[in-house]
C-alpha cells in the first residue's frame, strides 16, 4: 500500500480529518493511502510556532489524546495510524480574502486544467501552508487504525508492508 508520513501532531490531525495535507510537490497516485507518524515530532520546536497556532493544534488535537492522562507528547509515532483514498492533488493558486458566512475560507485551486474553489477551515488555515503554487492533497474516508501498526517511514510517496514493519 502507498504510504506518506507526516509529523505529529499533523499526522493526527489529518487521520483524524482536520486538516488538508498540503506539500510543496503534486503526485499523480490516486488511490488507497496509508497515514503515517514519524518516529520525529515537530512538538520539540513548537514554541517556534506563533501562540495562535499552537493553541489551535493543542486543542484540535484532544480527540486523539487518550483520556488517561497522557498528553499531546505522547500521541503516536513511528507508526502508521490511518488509511484513507488519496482522491485528488490541486496547485494552490491562492486564498481569498474574505470569510464566507460559515466561517470557512475559498480557496482557489486547479487540478486537470480546471479551476475552482475548495472550503476550508480556520485551523486549515494554521496547520498547513496555502501559499500559491504549493499543492493541496483531498484526501476521502479517513480512518483511524484500532491501533498504530510501528513501521519506518519514507520520504515523499512509499510503499508500505504492514507484514515487513510488525515485529
Amino acid at each position: 500500500m502507498k504510504a506518506i508520513t507526516l509529523w505529529q501532531p499533523w499526522a493526527s490531525l489529518l487521520a483524524l480529518g482536520l486538516k488538508h495535507e498540503t506539500r510543496s510537490w503534486a503526485t499523480s497516485y490516486r488511490g488507497l493511502i496509508a497515514i503515517h507518524a514519524a518516529a520525529k515530532d515537530v512538538m520539540s520546536s513548537i514554541k517556534a510556532f506563533p501562540r495562535e497556532t499552537r493553541h489551535a493544534m493543542a486543542e484540535a488535537i484532544k480527540p486523539a489524546i487518550p483520556p488517561d492522562g497522557t498528553t499531546i507528547h505522547h500521541i503516536p509515532r513511528g507508526a502508521v495510524i490511518a488509511t484513507g483514498d488519496l482522491v485528488e492533488c490541486y496547485k494552490i493558486l491562492g486564498v481569498r480574502k474574505h470569510r464566507l458566512p460559515s466561517g470557512k475560507w475559498l480557496v482557489s485551486v486547479q487540478a486537470a486544467g480546471r479551476i475552482r474553489d475548495i472550503q476550508i477551515t480556520n485551523d486549515d488555515l494554521l496547520f498547513g501552508d496555502w501559499s500559491p503554487g504549493r499543492y493541496a492533497w483531498e484526501l476521502a474516508n479517513v480512518r483511524m487504525l484500532p491501533e498504530p501498526i510501528p513501521a519506518k517511514g519514507g520520504q515523499r510517496i512509499w510503499e508500505w508492508e504492514e507484514e515487513a514493519d510488525t515485529p
